[in-house]
């Protein structure tokens, strides 16, 4: 895999997500968010350097003013497509991007769908170690709903979904113990 592009990608993210913080008391830079969903690509086996790429780049265009345009101009094509697949569309209500999620979810591509799982493992862990102003509820319910989701990407790199798994399961038995 040629560095130069993925590095490049990094970097671009970090000064697009340079004034943003994860949610919760710690306030984590957001930049911190993608870099760990590409690392758990590459982890769980995956090289693929345009995957990695779009998965350090896959809140871009969601988050900050970055354009699909500008994307394609920087990295190609097939790295905005990855990443407009995963991308929601902020103007829609919260409740219907997220049942929209699940219904998209068995449509994606393989790469957007790794890509996907990813991301809701990182998120529930976050959730999960993170001290959030959530409730206990509300938690559950974004676990519940991650795992419909990553039930639609199924079957593209079982490792990744096996340790999804096991995230889900860790994280659900510790929130019940909240209760």
């Amino acid at each position: 895999m040629e560095s130069k592009k993925l590095l490049k990608a990094a970097v671009y993210s970090a000064e697009m997500h340079k004034y943003q913080r994860r949610k919760g008391f710690n306030q984590v830079p957001y930049i911190n968010h993608p870099l760990k969903v590409a690392e758990l690509l590459s982890e769980y086996g995956e090289s693929e350097e345009d995957l990695l790429i779009a998965a350090i780049l896959h809140d871009v265009i969601e988050d900050t003013d970055a354009t699909a345009e500008e994307i394609v101009n920087l990295f190609g094509q097939n790295i905005c497509n990855i990443i407009l697949e995963v991308t929601d569309d902020k103007e829609l209500p919260y409740s219907i991007r997220k049942e929209l999620q699940i219904k998209h979810a068995p449509g994606l591509s393989v790469s957007a769908k790794k890509l996907k799982i990813a991301d809701k493992i990182c998120n529930i862990i976050d959730i999960v170690s993170y001290p959030l102003d959530w409730s206990t509820e509300r938690k559950l319910s974004y676990l519940e709903w991650a795992e419909q989701v990553v039930n639609g990407c199924a079957g593209v790199n079982q490792e990744l979904e096996t340790y999804f798994s096991q995230v889900l399961d860790e994280g659900l038995d510790k929130l019940k113990e909240e209760l």
